[in-house]
C-alpha cells in the first residue's frame, strides 16, 4: 500500500517541479526551493486525495519532508479513522 500512496503524491510534486526527480527518502524541504505555500497545498492534497484530514499536532515539517514521511502519516491517519469508526 505505501507504493499506492507515494505513487500519487510524487506525481503532485513532479507537476508542481518537473526538474526534480527525488527519491523516496529525500527531503524535498532540504532541496531549498519548496516554500510555506508548497507546503499548505501538499497538506490539502494528502487530505483531498486520501479523505484524511491532517490534525494540527501532525503539521509538522517531519511528517511532509519525504515521501516515506507521507506515506506513513497517510497510513497513521487511515488507520485512526477505521478504528473510530468501527
Amino acid at each position: 500500500m505505501s507504493e499506492d500512496i507515494r505513487t500519487p503524491i510524487r506525481e503532485f510534486i513532479s507537476a508542481k517541479f518537473p526538474q526534480i526527480s527525488l527519491d523516496d527518502d529525500e527531503d524535498i524541504f532540504a532541496l531549498g526551493f519548496v516554500n510555506s505555500l508548497f507546503a499548505m497545498e501538499l497538506v490539502m492534497f494528502v487530505e483531498r486525495t486520501f479523505g484524511v484530514r491532517v490534525p494540527n499536532e501532525q503539521l509538522k515539517l517531519d511528517n511532509f519532508r519525504t515521501m516515506n514521511a507521507m506515506a506513513d502519516l497517510v497510513r497513521g491517519l487511515s488507520e485512526s479513522m477505521r478504528l473510530s469508526a468501527g
